[in-house]
């Protein structure tokens, strides 16, 4: 795996706003076939780091590669060109308006030419389901509007949306974190299958359940910096669920904690001792 040309890599990249460090020398690779989650509580950089790699923020340091050749994006719709894409949480999606007319978003296949030119619904409606169909996904009417599906099935249009248009790179905004559990497994059933064919997946997410079934590695964020990247195989789920929620951290909170109940007791026992006397006088 190492010996192969990362499909994107972040070279110590680092991204300050004004004095505000928000990453601080970053390093990822993730190569084509491969799903890397990127692991953090609210507040880790997450967000920061996949704007960075979608185009929405330049690098203040570091450099970001695209299949080893050095990569400056100028804005989103360059990423996406080079074959960035990114879901975010709120999918960029129209509720009211058709699964067809999402999935395609000003990208719609036209007929004729000239004043003649006009877009072709019955050839949009067809790739539409078909492309739903390659992940399991029933659609009986591409014309429905996209609000009537689940969030689940909102997410895979999405991610059809973006593999159907040539994306070699995925970036995922936490898919499954408003999700029930049928339907973040609908979603993770085809970030797997995007593997599968071949892309380079980077799945945002704060869940360690959801992540661990299909990760081959994982990178760690902590108030913007990284503790380390982790290949599958390295570690457990467990070690992963501790180190993002703190080791450390959380045996301190233990200890707080029995001595806050130690010291309640204690209190109670002397209170209970005092009244009992005043009872026995009283009688």
């Amino acid at each position: 795996m190492s010996e192969r040309t990362p499909m994107i890599e972040m070279c110590n990249v680092s991204k300050h706003f004004g004095s505000v460090i928000a990453l601080s020398d970053i390093s990822v690779q993730v190569h084509s076939g491969e799903v890397m989650c990127l692991l953090g509580d609210n507040g880790a950089g997450k967000s920061t780091l996949i704007k960075t790699l979608s185009g929405v923020h330049r690098p203040t340091h570091g450099e970001i590669r695209l299949n080893g050749e050095p990569a400056r994006f100028k804005s989103p719709a360059y990423a996406l060109d080079a074959g960035i894409a990114t879901v975010f949480q709120d999918l960029a999606m129209i509720p009211l308006m058709s699964i067809t007319r999402n999935f395609f978003m000003g990208r719609e296949p036209t007929v004729g030419w000239g004043p003649l030119k006009r877009i072709d619904w019955k050839l949009a409606d067809r790739i539409a389901k078909q492309e739903m169909g390659k992940i399991g996904i029933d659609v009986r009417d591409p014309s429905q509007p996209v609000g009537t599906l689940s969030g689940g099935e909102r997410q895979c249009v999405a991610i059809a949306r973006a593999v159907y248009f040539g994306a070699k790179v995925l970036i995922l905004d936490e898919p499954t974190s408003a999700l029930g559990v049928k339907q973040a497994s609908v979603v993770l059933r085809y970030i797997a299958k995007a593997r599968a064919d071949g892309l380079a997946v980077i799945f945002i997410t704060h869940n360690v359940h959801h992540a661990y079934p299909v990760a081959d590695a994982f990178i760690l964020l902590k108030r913007g910096g990284s503790l380390g990247t982790f290949r599958k195989e390295d570690i457990t789920r467990e070690e992963v669920l501790n180190m993002m929620a703190g080791g450390a951290e959380l045996e301190s909170l233990d200890a707080e904690l029995a001595e806050f109940q130690r010291s309640d007791t204690e209190r109670a026992d002397a209170d209970t001792s005092g009244v009992r006397p005043r009872l026995a006088a009283g009688q």
